[in-house]
């Protein structure tokens, strides 16, 4: 059975994002094993941070989430800057990966100062859901959303209600 991870920044604290993703989770029970890690953010950073201070952060929260990282898993980093793909394309590379017996997937969400360089380095794959810039928080939800949705697809079952 397929292992999904899923390494974020921070919690979900908006309710709305809950409960969607508590319905996700629900709905990949019988396709995969889910686990979702959670580091904490960077503390102490003032309400307008200048660069020096987002840099700060990104580098402290870079270093949480290099230490959760497990290198059997298949690390697929979320970034603006990463390749676009349908969830019929995200479903084929699921496959594609499971076939070569890479079954553990890792997709890691940075905090709301995004991810610095050195974790991108560590990745195995860079994947933007979208060109379109969206909250941390909401990025889980759309994930576990996709990878459902992906799972769906490679089973061969209906997947728009």
């Amino acid at each position: 059975m397929l292992r999904v991870r899923i390494l974020t920044v921070g919690r979900v604290k908006e309710d709305y994002l809950k409960d969607g993703i508590e319905q996700f989770r629900a709905r990949l029970k019988p396709y995969c094993r889910l686990e979702e890690v959670e580091v904490e953010p960077a503390s102490s950073v003032p309400r307008r941070p200048g660069p020096a201070d987002i840099e700060r952060a990104k580098g402290l929260e870079e270093e949480k989430l290099l230490q959760a990282l497990d290198p059997s898993f298949y690390n697929i980093v979320l970034d603006e800057r990463g390749k676009v793909i349908t969830s019929s394309g995200l479903a084929r590379s699921l496959t594609r990966l499971q076939s070569r017996g890479n079954s553990r997937i890792c997709f890691i969400i940075g905090g709301p100062f995004g991810l610095g360089e050195k974790i991108k380095g560590k990745s195995d794959y860079l994947l933007a859901l979208s060109r379109l810039t969206f909250t941390h928080e909401m990025i889980r939800l759309i994930l576990m959303e996709q990878v459902y949705r992906a799972l769906k697809i490679m089973n061969s079952e209906p997947y728009h209600y």
